[in-house]
């Protein structure tokens, strides 16, 4: 099947203007037993309670079913079951869970639209795209503000964004490309589904629901028409001077030469954003003198340092090299390094019973994973601090195993020596360009 979606994706890219007008026939059955495949059997089951591997005892059958509804235009999908997952603070964010076989048909979904959109997303965006990632978003961050012309930052927020696509306007985004009537009546299908929350039934009116495997690359289609496009055509060729984007799914920052420009963005963006039914989160949204410039600028007006913002989980600020050059350096943001500790101390809490050896091992993955994506250049003292705390966190729970107390420093210090624990390291250059442009 891999070969018929490269072809779409050649297409793609050799006829920018081509508009697809027959993709519903790759939704077969050679495509829905490749997704079936691909798809965790560890996951959340939804409202139909059916696994991976319950659906597997017959997937003959299954998939012939599943094709023929699809060819008949009798396929339903059954609501989402949906999660509320506790964030910092307090904060909510509601997940859906899809039944497994509505899961095989999103992933299909998911696979034609991102061969014909794929090739035609801008440079500035990064997230929810193969071979992309967090870190290739810091670096391009990173070139603009190091080697441009950036005095400005706006750090934006939108606010509820996979909320509040509006399903009209997600639909005739997609129709720009894609022709194929049967595509779109699936995607309708999906995104008006509905969720199950606390036992009541409710109809999808806006948004895509967060935990759709389609979700993705719907929103970034979104994202690509609300702002990227429009951003590269229309706003930067009126800009007096450099101004450059970076996109991470719902995420995004800007950097410009001249304030005038900021804040001719901000006015522009809020009309554009008027349009397809979002808005900026006003409170969390701000313009930031950032930049070469900005330390002796703020010194002469008497302002004190430069401001700082945060950018994928990094609070990111105005520095110098040994040698006295500007750099902009990344240290784990505070609401990010105190959610991580908090999800460290909660997991001891519960499996603080383990034999040390199992106990260990888990906890030891779980460092590793924290040091692969925070473990970037410039950010060793914050991941040093974390492994610090999470010690002084295994030894409180290792202490509350029995009534008695278990451990002296001294104790934990020579078992540790039998028991270790991954170190702290940069995984991460920040000037390693490894990202590929698309």
């Amino acid at each position: 099947m891999g070969t018929k979606l490269d072809r779409i994706r050649e297409l793609a890219v050799g006829n920018p203007g081509m508009k697809f007008t027959a993709l519903y026939h790759h939704i077969n059955k050679e495509l829905l037993l490749e997704c079936h495949k691909e798809i965790s059997g560890n996951k959340a089951v939804g409202v139909d309670r059916v696994t991976k591997s319950e659906y597997e005892v017959n997937l003959e059958e299954n998939l012939t079913a599943l094709v023929e509804r699809l060819k008949r235009k009798n396929y339903r999908p059954s609501p989402s079951l949906r999660v509320n997952i506790e964030e910092i603070k307090g904060k909510i964010r509601p997940l859906g869970i899809s039944a497994y076989e509505d899961k095989i048909v999103q992933l299909a979904l998911h696979k034609v639209l991102e061969a014909v959109y794929e090739p035609k997303f801008h440079n500035s965006m990064f997230g929810f795209r193969q071979n992309r990632g967090q870190h290739d978003a810091l670096r391009a961050l990173n070139q603009q503000i190091e080697f441009g012309k950036t005095n400005f930052v706006l750090d934006a927020d939108i606010r509820g964004y996979f909320n509040n696509m509006t399903h009209e306007r997600i639909l005739e985004l997609i129709a720009h490309k894609i022709g194929d009537p049967n595509i779109l009546w699936l995607i309708k299908k999906i995104l008006t589904a509905g969720v199950i929350e606390e036992g009541k039934r409710r109809p999808s009116v806006r948004g895509t629901e967060q935990g759709n495997i389609a979700s993705p690359i719907i929103s970034n289609i979104y994202m690509h028409y609300a702002l990227a496009l429009w951003f590269e055509i229309k706003f930067k060729p009126q800009c007096r001077g450099e101004a450059g984007l970076v996109i991470f799914a719902d995420d995004f920052v800007v950097t410009f030469q001249y304030k005038s420009d900021a804040e001719n963005f901000l006015k522009k963006i809020k009309e554009r954003f008027t349009l397809f039914g979002l808005e900026l989160h006003e409170t969390k949204t701000r313009l930031v003198e950032f930049g070469r410039f900005a330390k002796i600028d703020r010194e002469k007006r008497g302002e004190g340092k430069p401001e700082t913002f945060d950018f994928l989980g990094f609070t990111h600020y105005c520095s110098e090299s040994k040698t006295g050059k500007f750099r902009v350096k990344r240290k784990t943001s505070k609401k990010k390094a105190k959610a991580k500790l908090q999800e460290v101390n909660k997991w001891l809490r519960e499996n603080c019973h383990l034999r040390l050896k199992d106990l260990f091992e888990k906890l030891s993955r779980k460092l590793r994973g924290h040091y692969q994506y925070y473990g970037i250049t410039d950010n060793v003292k914050a991941i040093s601090n974390h492994l610090h705390k999470v010690e002084s966190y295994l030894f409180k729970w290792l202490n509350r195993r029995s009534q008695e107390k278990s451990y002296t420093w001294e104790g934990f210090r020579e078992m540790r020596k039998i028991f270790t624990l991954p170190r702290p390291k940069i995984h991460v250059s920040i000037y390693a360009d490894q990202f590929k442009k698309i």
